[in-house]
C-alpha cells in the first residue's frame, strides 16, 4: 500500500526540523544558510626555550595530539613527520569517540581519558570546543603545570616549522617565499580548506552553490599557477603552502565528493593538481600519514546527520591514486 502524500510531506517537514536541530550544533551557520568555522581559542602558539626542551625527561617532552582523520590535525603530522621532531616532541593519536562526539586518549594522557579533559587541567574554559590539533606542555615553564600552548593548525604549522631539532631539515616557509606562502593561505584557507565544508554543511541550496563556486574556482587557480610555474605551489620546494593545502585535496575522492558534495568536477580534470598531489603523496614521510579507511571510518561514523544510516561507503585505494595516469 503507498504511503499517502500527506504523511510524505510531514515526514520531510518533520524530519528537516530535526536536521537543522543537528546541524546548529554540528555545524553553526548564518541566517543566508552559510556555514560558519568557529574560531580557535588558543591563537598564540609559542616554542619552549630550545635548552629547556634539551634538559627535559622524555615523559615530560611537550605533546602534539593528532587525530588521524582531522585534515587540520594531519598538517601539522606531515610537518612533524618532514623535520623529524620525534626526539624533541612526542606524537600522541587522539580516537574518535562516535557516540560521546569528543576525542578520547588512550591510553590516558597527563590522567586525562579524553582531549576535553585534557583541556579542562590546562584551565581552558568547558565551553570552548576541545580540538585537535592540540600543542600541550606538560610542564609549561610560566604555570608549572600542563598548559595548551596553541590549536590553531595554520599557526601550529609555522611553530613546528621553527621547533627545535638535531636534524638538518629543510626550511619549510623560507624569507624569500613567506609573501607567496601567506597569499596562498589568504586564498586557499576559507575557499578550499574550509570551502569543502561549506559545501557539506550548507543549509540550503543557496549556500551551496556560492561555496562549491568558490572551491572550484579557487582550484582552477592553483592549477594554473601550478602549470606555470610547479612543481610545488611556489615553485621548486615543498612549503607550507603545500603543507596546508594537501590533507584536503588527498580527502577528496574518499571524503568530500561522496559525503561534502564536492562533485561538480573530478579532481583529475585538474591535470597539474592530480600531478602534484601524486608527488606529494609519494614522499615516504607524508605517505604513512595516510589512511583513507580510517579517515571514511571517523567521517562517515562521526557525522550522522548528513548520513544516518551510518554506512561507510568504499573508497579509491590510495597506492592506486599514487601510481594512476590521466588519459585526457
Amino acid at each position: 500500500m503507498p504511503i499517502p502524500p500527506v504523511v510524505v510531506n510531514a515526514a520531510r517537514i518533520g524530519w528537516r526540523w530535526q536536521w537543522q536541530q543537528l546541524m546548529n550544533g554540528l555545524a553553526p551557520a548564518d541566517k543566508q544558510g552559510h556555514y560558519l568555522r568557529p574560531v580557535s581559542q588558543c591563537q598564540r602558539a609559542y616554542i619552549p626555550k630550545r635548552e629547556d626542551l634539551i634538559n627535559r625527561k622524555q615523559d615530560l617532552l611537550p605533546r602534539l595530539i593528532i587525530g588521524r582523520s582531522c585534515p587540520w590535525a594531519h598538517r601539522t603530522w606531515i610537518v612533524y613527520e618532514l623535520r623529524k621532531l620525534k626526539e624533541s616532541l612526542t606524537l600522541v593519536h587522539a580516537q574518535v569517540d562516535e557516540k560521546a562526539g569528543l576525542w578520547k586518549l588512550n591510553p590516558p594522557l597527563l590522567g586525562c581519558n579524553s582531549l576535553l579533559k585534557l583541556y579542562e587541567i590546562c584551565d581552558i574554559p568547558t565551553k570552548q570546543r576541545a580540538t585537535v590539533p592540540a600543542l600541550i606542555d606538560p610542564l609549561d615553564s610560566h604555570r608549572k603545570k600542563p598548559a595548551l600552548l596553541g590549536n590553531e593548525s595554520s599557526q601550529l604549522v609555522e611553530v613546528l616549522n621553527k621547533w627545535p631539532t638535531s636534524y638538518e631539515t629543510s626550511n619549510l616557509e623560507p624569507n624569500k617565499m613567506q609573501e607567496e606562502i601567506t597569499s596562498w593561505q589568504k586564498l586557499l584557507q576559507p575557499s578550499v580548506n574550509n570551502g569543502v565544508y561549506k559545501c557539506g554543511f550548507a543549509r540550503n541550496q543557496y549556500a551551496y552553490d556560492k561555496a562549491c563556486d568558490e572551491l572550484f574556482e579557487s582550484l582552477a587557480i592553483v592549477n594554473k599557477s601550478l602549470n606555470e610555474k610547479g612543481p610545488w605551489l611556489c615553485g621548486d620546494q615543498v612549503t607550507l603552502a603545500d603543507i596546508r593545502l594537501f590533507p584536503t585535496l588527498i580527502r577528496w575522492e574518499s571524503i568530500y565528493v561522496p559525503l561534502f558534495s564536492c562533485s561538480k568536477k573530478p579532481l583529475w580534470a585538474f591535470s597539474k593538481i592530480w600531478e602534484w598531489r601524486q608527488r606529494f603523496l609519494s614522499l615516504p614521510e607524508v605517505s604513512k600519514t595516510c589512511d583513507a579507511e580510517a579517515w571514511r571510518k571517523d567521517y562517515f561514523g562521526a557525522l550522522f546527520p548528513l548520513r544516518p544510516n551510518n554506512i561507510v561507503p568504499a573508497g579509491p585505494d590510495l597506492i592506486t591514486m599514487v601510481n594512476a595516469k590521466i588519459n585526457l
